[in-house]
């Protein structure tokens, strides 16, 4: 019997990729070249499946020039690099890798947080130029997190672990909005207080933002809402570019409209705003959240349970459309 041909589109842990060759005719690709979209069609050519990252866009034209292709297993939590309504439509499964990046995410998220406002990427290059002469009262004073008010923007399972952090570690006030408000019983677990987005801008100290990416919640935070908080608050963003307009966030920044802000996603990344690279109070990091040894592993091996599953006639862990099961055949 053939077996099923797939693509992982992006270089991945080597023991990942020959655990898939026990089950597949496998292309990989260690050289980790990032395909062109014409390039991902034409390596997609014979394919069943493919292991794919945030840098492979699966829309509906390339659906169509993939006929062969059933599943697409995408080794992130976040899929908007997947049209799902496409997908669906062609009978093509989707799937990613949730809840194992949780705890790695929300202590990246906290940490990230607490290096914006106590201004340690600053202090850091000052060193660094050696322009440290001597101890100043004043020198790089920045805000405290233990005490101050944490806002949360989007409260689903990272959102929660970062509220915990700041409500149990730090005796944070947090407060909260959601597209849905949480169960009262999970809102007093993680210490947090359900509030309306204008509360949420005017009352937070530091603000993190953890909500998914959708065309609604296209610059959700842009002018309007910076110039709606404290001017010495941070913002944090660990959710996915596009939810904050960066141009108006840069200005924001210049303008010390705000204080100051972290930010590991970015429109149009890895590019991003050059704007942001002339300010002094922002923390850039590229995309790294998820980023330990073990939780990437997990991520890598979640998305090859899925693969597996779905071309061997099992049941996928995490299907993101599952309404398309059973595959086709």
């Amino acid at each position: 019997m053939t077996r099923p041909a797939i693509l992982v589109a992006r270089a991945v842990f080597p023991e990942v990729v020959s655990r898939l060759r026990q089950h597949f005719d496998v292309e990989d690709n260690p050289t980790d070249t990032i395909f062109t979209p014409a390039q991902l069609i034409q390596r997609l050519q014979g394919k069943q499946g493919a292991f794919t990252t945030g840098s492979e866009r699966i829309g509906a034209e390339l659906l169509a020039a993939c006929p062969q292709l059933r599943v697409v297993s995408n080794m992130a939590v976040g899929y908007n690099n997947f049209d799902v309504e496409a997908l669906t439509s062609r009978g093509v499964l989707a799937t990613n890798t949730p809840d194992v990046l949780t705890e790695t995410t929300a202590d990246f998220g906290f940490a990230l947080m607490m290096a914006t406002a106590r201004r340690m990427a600053e202090s850091e290059q000052y060193l660094r130029r050696g322009e440290w002469t001597k101890w100043a009262y004043d020198m790089f004073t920045g805000s405290d997190i233990h005490g101050s008010t944490l806002g949360i923007l989007g409260m689903g399972r990272i959102g929660q672990g970062i509220a915990r952090r700041g409500a149990l570690g730090f005796g944070m006030r947090v407060i909260y909005h959601n597209r849905s408000r949480l169960p009262a019983e999970t809102e007093a677990a993680v210490g947090a207080r359900y509030v309306d987005k204008a509360t949420l801008l005017a009352q937070a100290d530091h603000l993190v933002l953890v909500l998914p990416y959708t065309a609604e919640n296209h610059h959700v935070i842009g002018a309007v809402e910076l110039a709606a908080m404290k001017p010495t608050a941070t913002l944090t963003n660990i959710a996915r570019g596009g939810i904050v307009d960066d141009a108006a966030l840069a200005q924001a920044l210049r303008d010390r409209r705000i204080a100051a802000a972290g930010l590991d996603v970015f429109e149009g990344e890895p590019a991003l705003n050059p704007a942001l690279l002339t300010v002094p109070n922002v923390v850039l990091t590229p995309h790294i959240a998820s980023a330990s040894i073990a939780t990437r592993r997990a991520m890598a091996d979640l998305a090859a349970d899925n693969l597996i599953a779905a071309l061997t006639g099992g049941v996928p862990p995490t299907p993101i459309n599952p309404a398309v099961l059973p595959l086709r055949t």
